[in-house]
């Protein structure tokens, strides 16, 4: 939406066009990059360079580059894997925990990066992948422990339930296990980067029209909606870790739940 100024000047607030930039990268007349999915290979390329950088040599008395990375590594495994599914089960789902909270969070980072201002999880193809390897993951969990059968029964029908109630409880159980799950887990993480990127670009677009497109006394209102930018950076950057830790939490309670006897 445009909004037209009486001197003619016209401020132009953030909009879902945002999440469709223009490519950036073309071969043959495809289109092969998009601002968005440079920010998520630059988030990759980070992430895996400082992951091997931090871990080439490592020592006994850590410096503060691999005691960083350590308490990285410590955190998901004993607040998020240890924590959820003992120390035996956690054990075997700690890297894939790690790495789906470190990648998440790089990408939620690109938001607040200037030059790329936008994250790389903010269109559906990022979450959505990461849903996927969620879903996959614990359904594979719950049908190697008990195979398929008992997996699917331990899922569908929780223990105590009357017969004449079990077709109505299965069909809500199999949405909610297997559809509302992954759909959540894609939306949440979706909106809320999404949410922070419009938020962003609305206070920094209105500081630009308040400096450049207004008589120069309005220009003081820029004051105000820069520091609102800056507090909400701030903020973006909390929840840019909130999210990824939100997202890798909830997939460890659904492989503790797929790993349960009966629930």
């Amino acid at each position: 939406m445009i909004v037209p100024m009486a001197d003619g000047n016209v401020f132009t607030p953030p909009s879902i066009t945002d999440f469709f930039p223009d490519a950036i990268l073309t071969i043959g007349g495809v289109d092969i990059m998009t601002r968005i999915n440079l920010a998520q290979v630059l988030a990759t390329i980070v992430l895996v360079l400082l992951l091997v950088l931090g871990t080439r040599r490592l020592t006994v008395v850590p410096g503060r580059f691999q005691s960083v990375l350590e308490f990285g590594f410590g955190f998901v495994r004993n607040n998020i894997a240890y924590d959820l599914l003992g120390e035996k089960d956690g054990r075997r789902f700690v890297p894939l925990l790690t790495a789906m909270f470190l990648t998440i969070l790089f990408m939620n980072v690109t938001g607040v990066v200037p030059g790329i201002n936008i994250a790389g999880t903010s269109v559906i193809g990022a979450p959505l992948v990461f849903a996927l390897v969620a879903y996959v993951v614990f359904i594979y969990a719950g049908i190697k422990k008990h195979g398929a059968f008992r997996y699917l029964k331990n899922s569908l029908l929780p223990g105590g339930v009357p017969i004449y109630l079990a077709p109505m409880i299965m069909v809500i159980e199999f949405i909610s296990t297997f559809i509302v799950r992954p759909v959540s887990l894609t939306l949440r993480l979706l909106m809320n980067m999404m949410v922070g990127h419009f938020m962003l670009a609305l206070f920094f677009a209105a500081t630009n029209f308040f400096v450049l497109s207004l008589p120069s006394l309005m220009g003081v209102f820029s004051i105000g909606s820069f520091a609102m930018g800056l507090l909400f950076m701030l903020f973006e950057l909390f929840v840019a870790f909130l999210q990824a830790y939100v997202f890798t939490i909830l997939t460890a309670v659904y492989i503790q739940l797929s790993l349960a006897d009966e629930h």
